[in-house]
């Protein structure tokens, strides 16, 4: 197992993604850790509408927000294929570690989630180094689902 297998299991990536490369820029304050993921060539995945599996029609290049990786900033960056499938058409797939639409990642969005429940999100957001805004945005997402979740018949 090596570095990237490590790093792999604490994100939940699992083939066709694979991490291929970190850097530390120590020139940012605070310091940044950016992860690079990429997906085999030839790769195959599934339609985000019907799960058929198909091919890539092209990739777009996304950044999200993880979590801390000690002091440092942690961003996690890949192309995100758009599946072309011949029932819905030109697609973006979706990604294992972020929801759609959304700018970080699945564990981070949790753990804004905890702070969240303890404290006001002003402070929330101190912590987690992002604006109140942002974080009322990931705050909105999860309550309406929660909510839409609940049979109030």
């Amino acid at each position: 197992m090596n570095e990237y297998d490590i790093i792999s299991l604490g994100l939940g990536i699992q083939p066709p993604w694979r991490i291929i490369g970190q850097v530390l820029d120590t020139s940012r304050n605070p310091h940044e850790l950016r992860i690079k993921i990429k997906a085999d060539r030839g790769s195959k995945y599934p339609c985000p509408v019907c799960a058929k599996m198909c091919k890539a029609h092209d990739f777009q290049e996304k950044t999200w927000r993880h979590l801390n990786f000690f002091q440092n900033h942690c961003y996690i960056t890949a192309k995100v294929p758009r599946t072309k499938c011949p029932e819905h058409g030109i697609k973006t797939a979706k990604v294992p570690w972020a929801r759609k639409g959304s700018r970080f990642t699945l564990l981070f969005e949790q753990a804004a989630m905890v702070l969240v429940k303890e404290m006001p999100v002003m402070a929330a957001a101190r912590i987690m180094g992002i604006t109140d805004k942002r974080l009322w945005r990931i705050v909105s997402h999860h309550v309406e689902r929660a909510i839409s979740d609940l049979d109030l018949s």
